[in-house]
């Protein structure tokens, strides 16, 4: 779900929320609450407009043990690159500064300096809950060209040039743009399946791999500034499909038994997407996004860059997931204290099992001592 890069995050049933959730990216906005003593010492409780934090000891994260921090580590080293920067950020200076002398293959050298610097705080919902949603994204790729073809007939768009100076808001609708001659001469890519590039959109970026081999990497330049609506809801209310096709692959398949209405489900959703070549996968903290090391979270609840231990379970399954992330994105649909979307990385394997992320979860919030 984008600093602009995922425009939307998804989840529900399958990839359900891969069509029935938007989560369009927003400036980052810092938390409210944290208070530190002039000392450094941590402060007995962490507070934000939506949620609550109580500091606990290191023994009540669950899994915090078993993790492999070394996989987590070159994430926290970019989100430190933003945050040692931060006007009177004079604690996230401190230790990131310590990280500089921290050995990035040894866990327990890793696991060290966390616990000697941070502390870890609780999160709990204004409620009293301590559990929360999780859901997944991921990055597509896909094959195109950067010119049209026989097989490549599906454009994605920059930006339109028309728009740079005088900007609509709200801009045309999606049937309205496809129809109007503004989006000709911005197509900067061409794919093979509309629906695959409707994905893309939700997504807010993706790669391309073009014939000669070479990837495009492409993020998000903007939007038509219209209201997201599910193309999955538009075909779950007509009895289209079931729940349990609720997914990408579900959808595709509709697509192909019904190729004539493929523009009409599309156009269901007013809301459209613009990219732009980018070198990388950028979360809303300006770094690049780890598989399975960054999430999208609420910036209103925590500080855009912090690390989170995340403990919830892999989708559809019992099995544990507990792992230190990174709060690198944001997204519109991520709202609350605890509450993230979890990047698991690019491709359709990632893909699928985004698609399928919809889990109940609790967070701890590690600051600065």
């Amino acid at each position: 779900m984008i600093s602009k890069f995922k425009l939307f995050h998804l989840s529900v049933f399958a990839i359900l929320l891969a069509s029935l959730i938007v989560a369009c990216s927003t400036p980052p906005t810092r938390g409210t609450g944290y208070r530190s003593g002039s000392s450094g010492a941590a402060p007995s409780t962490y507070n934000s407009s939506i949620a609550n934090f109580s500091a606990v000891s290191w023994q009540a994260l669950p899994g915090w043990q078993e993790d492999n921090l070394t996989q987590a580590w070159p994430a926290w080293l970019k989100s430190c690159d933003v945050l040692r920067k931060r006007a009177g950020e004079v604690n996230w200076r401190q230790v990131c500064a310590q990280a500089g002398s921290v050995s990035a293959q040894d866990s327990s050298a890793i696991r060290k300096y966390f616990e000697t610097y941070f502390q870890a705080y609780e999160i709990r919902n204004h409620s009293g809950s301590e559990t929360g949603l999780i859901t997944g994204y991921y990055e597509p790729v896909m094959n195109g060209s950067q010119t049209r073809t026989s097989t490549y007939s599906v454009p994605l768009y920059a930006y339109p040039n028309a728009w740079r100076n005088s900007k609509p808001n709200p801009g045309p609708t999606r049937a309205e743009l496809m129809g109007s001659g503004v989006l000709k001469g911005s197509e900067i890519a061409w794919v093979q399946d509309p629906v695959e590039a409707a994905s893309m959109q939700i997504q807010g970026s993706g790669k391309i791999r073009l014939e000669n081999g070479r990837i495009l990497q492409l993020g998000f330049a903007g939007t038509n500034e219209q209201p997201f609506k599910s193309s999955a809801q538009w075909l779950l209310d007509r009895k289209e499909i079931t729940s349990k096709e609720a997914t990408m692959q579900g959808i595709s398949q509709w697509a192909k038994r019904n190729p004539e209405r493929v523009n009409e489900m599309l156009n269901a959703n007013p809301r459209f997407v613009f990219f732009k070549e980018t070198s990388g996968t950028v979360g809303a903290l300006g770094v690049s996004l780890t598989g399975e090391r960054s999430i999208a979270i609420d910036p209103q609840a925590m500080p855009l860059g912090a690390p989170v231990f995340l403990v919830t379970t892999k989708p559809l399954s019992s099995e544990p997931l507990q792992k230190l992330v990174l709060a690198q994105d944001t997204g519109k649909a991520i709202v609350g204290g605890v509450r993230a979307d979890y990047y698991w990385g690019s491709g359709e394997a990632a893909g699928e099992m985004a698609g399928r992320m919809k889990q109940n979860g609790k967070m701890w919030l590690l600051l600065p001592r």
